[in-house]
């Protein structure tokens, strides 16, 4: 299948600018793959269509403030600077993508904060925008993390036109992150609430969990005509004990397991064993799903509305069928759904 096959005219003000006032209150499309049946509902009824020993896995990642403002030496030149990932804890080298890019080499000085609280040099080009730079902190670990925090602000996509704010702290964020490491949310999380989750344990409903640090990579824009040559960033991720007994047990009794987020089946697809048992593991991925495909774990989906020729929306279509995912995709802008980070939810059954 072709890249050509997932772009579709999206009216730019349907790309959600900020969030829902209540997490669950966002719309929600049911998509019946049995049925063929697309239903409009709200995110807090998902309830309707799950019973007791059911499964939910969740991604678990946290968002860090990643998106820092350094001026550069000599000129005072404002560069923004996306951290991505640490490479090395002792020498505190990190990966990053700087904007803009061409007038950023090895050798030069960046400073951040208005009283310079923090230096780095850069050491490294990585790619056209990527480069390793190496923090000059000599205090000990928890003041540099503590400095990153605050000289740090919510990375929110560039396609949000506006400033974040102390509710984007919040907001761009699960209500269950706890193991920092992505610079890109797992958004079809934002949905739930704590009450919700509540409603769903009381219910009967089990909750996985699972992590996979997700990163510029998963929400790029696709350029490759022919699917099979698109290359994705690899990722970290980790799937423990407690959460392969949770599902293995769920897929065993024949229940509905479902994948919250696009993310979170691409971990699962990362780590199952020949009988189509999750298994425990972790490492880096860049598993890039796409149709035809046949998915092992999870048998329902939950995701956002997602961008043109975006790996989410391929991955969507591998889910649902093409045909369906497309009409749904068509109805969700006749309907004015609000889409990506901040946008509407879609469960596929």
């Amino acid at each position: 299948m072709k890249l050509s096959k997932f772009v579709f005219d999206l009216p730019l003000d349907l790309i959600a600018q900020s969030p829902a006032k209540k997490r669950e209150d966002s719309k929600m499309m049911v998509v019946n793959r049995k049925t063929k049946q697309l239903e409009d509902r709200h995110f807090r009824d998902i309830l309707d269509y799950f019973n007791d020993k059911d499964v939910f896995v969740i991604n678990n990642t946290k968002v860090f403030p990643a998106r820092m403002y350094g001026r550069k030496e000599r000129t005072g030149a404002v560069v923004e600077v996306l951290l991505l990932r640490e490479l090395d804890k002792t020498n505190r080298l990190w990966d990053v993508v700087v904007d803009p890019a061409r007038k950023i080499r090895i050798g030069n000085k960046l400073y951040f904060g208005e009283n310079d609280e923090l230096q780095a040099e850069v050491i490294d080009n990585t790619t056209s925008r990527g480069r390793t730079i190496r923090f000059l902190w000599e205090g000990n670990e928890d003041d540099f993390k503590k400095q990153l925090e605050a000289l740090g602000e919510t990375p929110l996509p560039k396609y949000i036109k506006r400033k974040p704010d102390e509710e984007d702290r919040e907001r761009y964020q699960t209500v269950y992150a706890k193991h920092k490491g992505a610079v890109v949310a797992p958004t079809a999380g934002f949905h739930f609430s704590p009450q919700l989750i509540k409603r769903c344990e009381i219910k009967g409903i089990r909750f996985a969990e699972v992590t996979l640090h997700s990163g510029l990579g998963t929400f790029r824009i696709m350029e490759v005509e022919d699917l099979h040559k698109h290359k994705m960033d690899a990722e970290y991720f980790k799937i423990d004990e407690d959460a392969c007994s949770i599902v293995n047990k769920a897929k065993e009794e024949g229940r509905r397991i479902c994948s919250i987020g696009t993310t979170t089946i691409r971990a699962l697809e990362s780590s199952f064993t020949s009988k189509g048992l999750l298994k425990p593991g972790e490492g880096w991925t860049n598993n890039f799903i796409h149709p035809p495909y046949d998915f092992t774990v999870a048998n329902s989906l939950v995701t956002n509305f997602n961008l043109p020729k975006s790996s989410l929306l391929i991955l969507t279509a591998a889910f649902g069928g093409y045909d369906l995912i497309m009409e749904a995709y068509k109805k969700a802008i006749k309907d004015k759904y609000k889409f990506s980070s901040y946008g509407d939810a879609m469960l596929v059954i």
